[in-house]
């Protein structure tokens, strides 16, 4: 993980080393914000880089400084009649948009079809990255706690570890609890 050129610039701009040597009071930031895409790959990257603050600069998840930004996964634009503008709602899971829509049908109010699902952060234009993701007043953060990241660092060592035989397992043991419908393609 430490010969990975973006691992190494992480740890280079935090400014407060690694590993061992690692010295929470020489960070150059006292919070830092994880933002990836919504998706399953984003999640990947995201479990990745829990990983590496978890086993190199553990300190800053103990300090309750390493955060998970929540972009949506999806843009609903919701029709007004006549000249008023139109409403957008964002939301951040399936159910959530199934919600949305139910509500809106019961009310008899019109939305754009297709609905805006985004595969990742660059299919969003800067003012709406701006108002879901980055934007105080709107952004959701999720605190990451050492429990957070010792989960990501067993589900990253399972699923990407040197140890094939527990990966099996665990792809056999979870294959009868997939749902097609959860597969993001």
């Amino acid at each position: 993980m430490l010969s990975n050129t973006e691992c190494a610039s992480i740890i280079q701009v935090i400014g407060a080393g690694s590993g061992r040597s690692f010295d929470l009071s020489a960070a150059r930031y006292g919070k830092v914000i994880i933002m990836s895409d919504a998706d399953v790959d984003g999640a990947h990257i995201r479990t990745l880089l829990l990983t590496l603050f978890f086993r190199y600069m553990r300190p800053m998840i103990a300090e309750g400084r390493v955060f998970a930004a929540v972009p949506p996964l999806h843009r609903v634009v919701v029709m007004n009649p006549g000249s008023k503008p139109n409403e957008t709602i964002y939301t951040y899971s399936e159910v959530e948009l199934h919600g949305v829509l139910s509500a809106l049908e019961k009310k008899g109010r019109r939305y754009q079809d297709p609905i805006q699902r985004y595969k990742g952060l660059g299919e969003m234009d800067a003012d709406q990255l701006a108002t879901t993701t980055m934007e105080r007043a709107h952004r959701t953060l999720r605190r990451v706690r050492v429990a957070d990241a010792d989960a990501s660092a067993r589900v990253f060592e399972l699923l990407m570890g040197n140890d094939v035989a527990p990966r099996k397992e665990f792809i056999i043991d979870s294959s009868d609890k997939l749902s097609r419908d959860r597969i993001d393609v």
